[in-house]
């Protein structure tokens, strides 16, 4: 397996390098709205700690993740009000990781819709900062 590159697009939002649009975050693990999101209120969950996925994750690093993304699951579909939540992870490019960093995306799923394919096309800012505000304020309640 390859070494985990602390440069790929994640580790520079941690390191504050890119702009991201947080919803949540603690000592070990940071969710933001994903840029190109498959429905309204997809968040990745992400630990601070690198790993290039959960085949080379600490398993300390995945009992601090596994509970944000439950915590993060359940805010989603509150804030959309959503039918399901969608949970996937992907491990190397042959199961179609493209971001070398563990993480986790979450997106809310209504009964009947499609999700959105990923077009490389980025979601407006403003439309990516009201939908965290729904999720803050589900996490707050």
């Amino acid at each position: 397996m390859t070494a985990y590159d602390p440069n790929n697009i994640f580790g520079k939002i941690l390191k504050g390098e890119i702009p991201s649009v947080r919803v949540y975050e603690d000592d070990h693990t940071v969710a933001f709205m994903d840029v190109m999101p498959h429905a309204p209120g997809h968040v990745l969950v992400i630990p601070r700690k690198g790993s290039r996925n959960i085949l080379d994750a600490d398993a300390e690093v995945l009992a601090r993740t596994i509970p944000v993304v439950q915590k993060i699951a359940n805010a989603v579909k509150e804030a959309f009000e959503a039918d399901g939540v969608y949970i996937a992870q992907f491990n190397e490019p042959a199961a179609g990781q493209t971001v070398f960093h563990l993480h986790f995306h979450v997106i809310p799923r209504h009964e009947g819709l499609p999700l959105k394919p990923h077009s490389g096309a980025m979601e407006d800012g403003a439309v990516l900062k009201a939908n965290a505000e729904k999720i803050k304020a589900a996490l707050e309640g």
